[in-house]
Order: C-alpha cells, then sequence, then structure tokens
C-alpha cells in the first residue's frame, strides 16, 4: 500500500540488532496473529520483543546494551504500531523508562543508574512506568518506618502490568514525592483485573494495588516537591512524550493505507479525493510536529523551553493523528464501519492520544505562562 513516509530524523550509528528490521519482522508476525478477543493482554508479544532483544536496545553500549538513540526507538515504535498498537504503547512505556537513565548516563554522567541500566541488559527485565498516577503532583503514600518507607497506592494505567518485573513509581511523604522501584513479584503488589476500555484494550494497564511494601532507605532514588516542576521532570517530559507519541503516529499512517486501499475500491469522485487529501495534509502535519518533538530530544538540553515546545509538539501531533484517523473513517465509506477491515480500531485506539500529559488545557496554560514571562513551576 501507499503511504506518506515519515520525515527524516537524525540517523544514529548502527548497531548489532537492527531494530527497525526487528520491528517490521515481528509486527508482521503480531499482526497474523491477532486474537478476535482485543481484550486479550499482548504478554506474548512482548515476550517476542523481549527474545529478540528490543528489550534492552536503548541501554548504552558500555553497560551491554545495543545503544540505541531515542530517534532509532522511535523509529522502533512506529512501526510496531502499525501492526499492533497495543504492544507498541505497552512496549513504548518500558521503552521511555530505558532511554531516560540512559540518557543521564550519557549526557550527565549519573554513576547511579548504572545498576539499573546494567541489569536491564543482562536479564532484560521490563519496567513499568506508573505514568498515570506518578505525574508532578505524585501519588500515594510514604509513611516513614525504621530503615525505610512503607508505601501505600493505588497506580492506574500501569502499561504491561501482567508481565513487568519493575514498577518505576513514587509517593509522597511530608509534601515530598519520594521516586523509587518496586519489584513485581512482592506479596504487597497486587495486579487488579480492571483494564476495560474504548481503545488500546490489549495494553493490560491495570491499577496495581501496593499495600505496605517497605522501600529501603537506599532505594529512594530522588526527593523533590510535590506539585512543582523538577530539573528530574525536565528529563522525563523531553525525552518520554516523542517515543509514546511515535505510537500514534504509527496508528495513524496505518489507518491512512487502509483506508486508501478501501478507497481506490468505490467510485472516485471529487468528495473521495477531497477526504483522502485532508487525511494525508493531517497527517502529514502530525509526522512534522512529532518530528520536532525528536528535534528537542537532540537538543540534549531538557529545560522548561524544551518541554514547551515538546509540549506543543504533542498536542498537534495527537490533534492531527486524530484528525486523520477520523478521515480515513469518512474516506474508506461505509466499508470502513465492518471491524474486519481494522479501521475502527485504529479510530479506537488513537483516542488514547488525547489523554497523556499535558493534555490541551495544561499544555496551552503552560505554553501562554512561558510566552508572557510568567511561572510555569506549578503548570501539568
Amino acid at each position: 500500500m501507499a503511504q506518506i513516509h515519515p520525515i527524516p530524523t537524525a540517523k544514529a550509528a548502527a548497531f548489532d540488532v537492527d531494530i527497525t528490521e526487528t520491528a517490521h519482522r515481528l509486527g508482521q508476525l503480531f499482526a497474523a496473529a491477532a486474537p478476535q478477543d482485543e481484550d486479550q493482554f499482548v504478554g506474548h508479544n512482548l515476550k517476542a520483543l523481549k527474545e529478540a532483544g528490543l528489550v534492552e536496545a536503548g541501554v548504552p553500549r558500555a553497560l551491554g546494551g545495543g545503544g540505541a538513540s531515542v530517534d532509532e526507538l522511535s523509529e522502533m515504535l512506529r512501526i510496531l504500531a502499525h501492526h499492533c498498537a497495543s504492544t507498541a504503547l505497552a512496549f513504548s512505556m518500558h521503552t521511555h523508562q530505558v532511554a531516560i537513565p540512559a540518557w543521564r548516563y550519557t549526557h550527565q554522567k549519573v554513576a547511579a543508574v548504572e545498576p539499573l541500566l546494567k541489569r536491564i541488559a543482562a536479564e532484560r527485565i521490563i519496567l513499568l512506568s506508573s505514568g498515570g498516577s506518578d505525574w508532578i503532583a505524585g501519588s500515594g503514600k510514604a509513611e516513614k518506618v525504621e530503615g525505610g518507607y512503607r508505601i501505600t497506592a493505588r497506580k492506574v494505567f500501569t502499561s504491561a502490568a501482567p508481565i513487568g518485573d519493575l514498577l518505576m513509581t513514587g509517593a509522597v511523604c511530608d509534601g515530598e514525592v519520594l521516586h523509587f522501584g518496586i519489584p513485581m513479584n512482592s506479596p504487597n503488589v497486587k495486579v487488579m483485573d480492571n483494564w476495560r476500555t474504548l481503545g488500546m484494550r490489549g495494553t493490560g494497564s491495570h491499577d496495581v494495588v501496593i499495600d505496605g511494601h517497605v522501600v529501603p532507605d537506599a532505594a529512594i532514588a530522588v526527593k523533590r516537591k510535590a506539585g512543582e516542576w523538577h530539573p528530574l521532570f525536565q528529563i522525563i517530559a523531553t525525552i518520554a512524550f516523542p517515543l509514546v507519541y511515535s505510537v500514534y503516529v504509527g496508528v495513524a499512517e496505518s489507518a491512512r493505507d487502509i483506508a486508501v486501499d478501501l478507497a481506490r475500491k468505490r467510485r472516485p469522485d471529487r468528495n473521495v479525493m477531497m477526504l483522502v487529501g485532508q487525511m494525508d495534509t493531517h497527517l502529514r502535519a502530525a509526522q512534522m510536529a512529532h518530528a520536532s518533538m525528536l528535534a528537542q530530544v537532540r537538543r540534549n538540553a531538557p529545560s522548561a523551553d524544551t518541554i514547551n515546545e515538546v509540549m506543543i509538539g504533542r498536542q498537534l501531533t495527537a490533534e492531527n493523528a486524530i484528525r486523520a484517523v477520523e478521515l480515513a473513517m469518512e474516506a474508506a465509506g461505509g466499508a470502513g464501519f465492518y471491524r474486519a477491515q481494522k479501521l475502527e480500531k485504529h479510530f479506537r485506539d488513537i483516542q488514547a492520544a488525547r489523554y497523556h500529559p499535558l493534555q490541551s488545557g495544561p499544555q496551552a496554560e503552560y505554553a501562554g505562562a512561558m510566552a508572557l514571562g510568567q511561572p510555569i513551576d506549578s503548570i501539568f
């Protein structure tokens, strides 16, 4: 099928695992074996990614990984999303949790992240993100006890929860957010079975309940004030969201290909041509906006300014990707309404692009405050 090619990005040096080829190859297998029950967790796909070496792709070479750049990881996720959006989105949550400490190791020479990165490379553990719970305000309770902190929390949107090894999360204690990792095999950690959603149904993004797990003092990685931006979150926001939104670009591109194939079978009147042209225009806008997000990562200088640029790109990517898929539904005609065409699934999956930070209201407020020289510390 014809498709609009993505905007070229900076090319990183080649490395041992060809993650682009691997994503293509495995993605085709995932699509061919897709279950009829969309609620079924894509755990078998994530295991295949692990076996292929993609779990450690973003770990620096010096620590045993593939040394993939954020651009390369983004391309991997975009390709996976063409074949299975749930697999791509769930894996993006692990991928960005690797890319962030890898960036800190490479660009800030932070030795404290070495053990985690080495463990990812050696053991191929899967990291979980509780970003839906642990944004700037933090969530959950950390109670000081002898030798550490007792954690009580419920973390939502924990993608790939049934298969994860280590939950990268936090909790609030006396106005501070403490950051740490919790092993998912702890007897005080339980994965709920409550992920019933409009789209991205296979991500296994269940709530995770933490009831009494004690994190040792030495395992607290960062302490920060709750409800305010911290330099660590400038790094997180700058690096994580270009990776996550690669998935939505891939979903929109795939929907476009399906729609064009179906539209060619219709009578090619002016209305169909205009719908396809509008769809391609919005898709190109999403690709360009996403390319601008990746450009901010390549600056290697996370700041309030890069957050602003990334979040403007995030908003434009989401709006235009969603609109492109809406137009794909129209361009395909009635055939697109049938589940067999998979277009309606893309329509449902793309809706998740609305819900990651910064959502439209806070994003606009942040951008406005930046433009007017007003404080942005507590806008999130």
